[in-house]
C-alpha cells in the first residue's frame, strides 16, 4: 500500500459496510422476490474488496451506484417493499453528509447525490406509510410474538 494513499475515508462510519450489502442485494433482486444467497454474497464481497483494497474514489463510485438504485426505486410507480431502498438511501445520505469533515472535494462532489437522495427518501417514506399491511418482508417471515 502506498504511503501516499489516504485512508481517512475509512474512519467515517461502519454502517455502509454493515447495512449496504443486504439492502443493495434486495434492490438488485428481481422485483417479485428476495435476493438470492449468491447475490447477497457477491454484494458482501464487493463491499469488502472496496473497503480493504479500494480507494475513496472507488468507494464513492460504488455509493453513486447505490444512489442510482435508490432513486430508481423511488421513481417506480410503487416499489414492492420500500425498506431496502430506505435503508440504502439513509446510509448513503448519512455517509455523504459526514464527508464535510474530511479533507478533499468528496463533500462537494456528492452534493447532487445528497439532493437526489433527500428527494428519493421523502418519496419512499410516503410509499412506506401507504403500503398496506401484509406485504411480504424481504428479510423473511415474521416470527410470532410470545404472549408470556
Amino acid at each position: 500500500m502506498s504511503a501516499r494513499r489516504s485512508l481517512v475515508w475509512l474512519g467515517l462510519t461502519p454502517e455502509p459496510e454493515q447495512e449496504l450489502p443486504a439492502a443493495v442485494a434486495a434492490l438488485r433482486a428481481p422485483a417479485a422476490g428476495r435476493p438470492s444467497p449468491a447475490l447477497l454474497a457477491a454484494e458482501r464481497r464487493r463491499v469488502e474488496r472496496l473497503v480493504l483494497r479500494g480507494t475513496q474514489r472507488g468507494w464513492l463510485r460504488y455509493l453513486r451506484e447505490v444512489t442510482e438504485l435508490v432513486v430508481a426505486a423511488a421513481a417506480g410507480a410503487e416499489p414492492l417493499d420500500p425498506r431496502p431502498a430506505l435503508v440504502a438511501g439513509e446510509v448513503v445520505l448519512d455517509h455523504h453528509r459526514m464527508l464535510i469533515g474530511l479533507p478533499g472535494a468528496g463533500y462537494a462532489r456528492t452534493a447532487t447525490q445528497r439532493r437526489d437522495l433527500e428527494h428519493a427518501l421523502a418519496r419512499l417514506r410516503c410509499h412506506r406509510d401507504t403500503t398496506p399491511p401484509g406485504r411480504p418482508d424481504p428479510s423473511g417471515p415474521s416470527q410470532p410474538r410470545s404472549t408470556a
